[in-house]
């Protein structure tokens, strides 16, 4: 790699694994609702009567008993720290690049995409969240309150397929970079991409105390990117 570009491909890392770090900061105001105080009894939802809100129904009870200041910190700091964690694609590119920019270009502005499309979703819980609170109180509107918070559901899942989509292609492409050997990552580097480190997370997650666990739920997936960042500007440095 060129002594020129290294310096950049230091910082860029930096701000990235950072940038994760306060993104999982973020994740944990938001859907880590036994850390910290509460309000009230969480919302409840008819899963049978609303069936497409199932999935959702832990999320946005949690999310009906966050104090306000909480819910919209938790959503704000990813998008704040979003712009940090786009720095990261840089050193990917450069390091994937020696293989030619047919083979580093594709995987570094998939991962761009789904940084640039991130603070959306995670700015999206706020009113979500709004939202779900506003049902705690019931009233007349509550029927129209609950068809607002089917819609933005919807919404934030099609954000979340768009992310989840764009890491996936991105981390199989980048790992079969590395793997053949051909770019400035070691080959074991191959082994390590978000979706890989993801699912590492949550494997042995399982192994840690309760309270540790209750202090990083929801957070796993940036914790990966911040464990992806820092070896990527770790075998780069």
């Amino acid at each position: 790699m060129d002594s020129d570009v290294l310096p950049f491909v230091r910082i860029s890392g930096l701000f990235a694994a950072l940038g994760s770090l306060i993104y999982a900061v973020g994740d944990v105001f938001l859907l880590a609702p036994k850390v910290g105080p509460t309000r009230g009894v969480p919302l409840p939802i008819d899963t049978v009567a609303r069936p497409e809100l199932r999935r959702r129904a832990a999320l946005l009870a949690n999310l009906s008993i966050l104090p306000p200041r909480r819910l919209l910190w938790g959503g704000l700091l990813g998008v704040f720290a979003a712009p940090l964690v786009l720095a990261g694609v840089y050193p990917i590119y450069q390091g994937l690049r020696p293989a030619g920019v047919a083979w580093a270009l594709p995987p570094a502005l998939l991962f761009a995409y789904a940084i640039a499309v991130g603070p959306f979703v995670h700015g999206s819980f706020i009113y979500l969240g709004e939202t779900a609170q506003a049902l705690r109180a019931g009233g007349p509107a509550r029927d129209a309150l609950f068809a607002v918070l089917e819609r933005q559901h919807g919404v934030m899942q099609l954000g979340y397929a768009v992310i989840f989509l764009c890491t996936l292609v991105a981390s199989l492409w980048f790992s079969a970079v590395v793997a053949s050997g051909r770019t400035a990552f070691p080959t074991w580097m191959a082994a390590v991409n978000p979706v890989a480190a993801t699912l590492v997370w949550l494997a042995a997650k399982r192994a840690l105390p309760a309270r540790a666990r209750e202090y990083t739920e929801g957070a796993g997936f940036n914790i990966a990117y911040v464990i992806f960042f820092a070896l990527t500007t770790a075998t780069l440095w």
